[in-house]
């Protein structure tokens, strides 16, 4: 035997025609067409605008870097220009070193 639950609608009924309710009727159908947009519109003609369509052409044509440049004569920059042609070369070798057991180790051993 299955037993059957009715279910009870909890809370004040709604007056679909209210002022409110019609109300939010609207704002849901402006919002589902794209005929209702958030915060303040934008005006294109602002500076700041004019800038931030300046910056963008620049970051897609490759003209705006973003930090600050390298000073390719630095000691840091030195140095790594110097362990890179090492890697090249394979003098440098990677992970931690090989322990060498000393001459007392093993004589003790």
């Amino acid at each position: 035997m299955k037993k059957v639950v009715k279910s009870v609608k909890l809370g004040r009924p709604v007056n679909v025609n209210s002022v409110r309710q019609l109300r939010l009727k609207e704002l849901e159908l402006k919002r589902s067409t794209v005929g209702f947009k958030l915060g303040r519109p934008v005006n294109e003609n602002s500076v700041r605008q004019l800038r931030i369509s300046e910056l963008e052409s620049k970051r897609v044509n490759g003209e705006l870097k973003l930090g600050r440049p390298v000073n390719e004569n630095s000691v840091r920059q030195l140095r790594l220009k110097e362990l890179e042609s090492k890697r090249e070369l394979g003098l440098v070798k990677r992970g931690r070193p090989k322990m060498i057991k000393s001459v007392t180790d093993e004589i003790a051993a």
